[in-house]
């Protein structure tokens, strides 16, 4: 593997700045996070010409961690309602270090960049649902597209409860399994013995 270049690791050292700078502080300017890194003003503007650039950067990182991680969920089940709560409580893994990020990129980028982003995980939530839906695991009356972007508004709700402090972080993955699992239709007592395997 080739080393890493001089300006490689400027970028991502601004990049792993930006973001605690950003999570200490959603206002954190660009004069500060270049101070926070230890580089000049300039060489931050180098990578990112502006602040929106550097969100939209970080949004980025986080989908391709997302997008890893929900892959990694999926993984650790066969069965299709496993599957989606294995997904959802690693992605939240993810998600619940970004949120605050999220909440700030969501007034400073586009939510259609950020849905955009995301489509590759979405499309993946197609799979393991339209696959729920075929075995009856699943009885949403939703078509599988329509329920992958409802689960997605789900975990974004869960975030915006944490950061209104209306639910402890801790809960939030099992919440976010359980919730995607009772709105695909899967039977409440089916829901409480998958969450209560994930929870030991």
């Amino acid at each position: 593997m080739e080393p890493m270049s001089r300006a490689d690791a400027n970028r991502r050292r601004i990049l792993e700045v930006a973001l605690a700078e950003l999570l200490r502080d959603p206002e954190a300017s660009m004069d500060q996070i270049a101070r926070a890194a230890g580089v000049v003003r300039r060489t931050v503007y180098g990578h990112f010409p502006s602040r929106d650039a550097l969100i939209g950067a970080l949004i980025d990182g986080a989908v391709e961690a997302v997008a890893a991680a929900h892959a990694s969920g999926r993984a650790r089940a066969d069965d299709p309602a496993e599957s989606l709560a294995h997904s959802m409580v690693a992605v939240w893994e993810i998600a619940d270090g970004y949120r605050l990020l999220v909440a700030l990129a969501q007034r400073s980028v586009a939510m259609e960049g950020i849905r955009q982003r995301l489509a590759p995980v979405r499309e993946q939530c197609v799979n393991v649902l339209q696959l729920g839906l075929e075995k009856g695991d699943f009885t949403s009356t939703l078509p599988p597209a329509a329920l992958a972007y409802v689960h997605e508004q789900q975990l974004f709700g869960l975030m915006e409860a944490v950061n209104d402090g209306l639910l402890d972080p801790k809960d939030a993955g099992l919440a976010a399994a359980s919730t995607a699992l009772l709105s695909a239709g899967v039977p409440a007592e089916r829901v409480r013995e998958i969450v209560t395997g994930l929870a030991r």
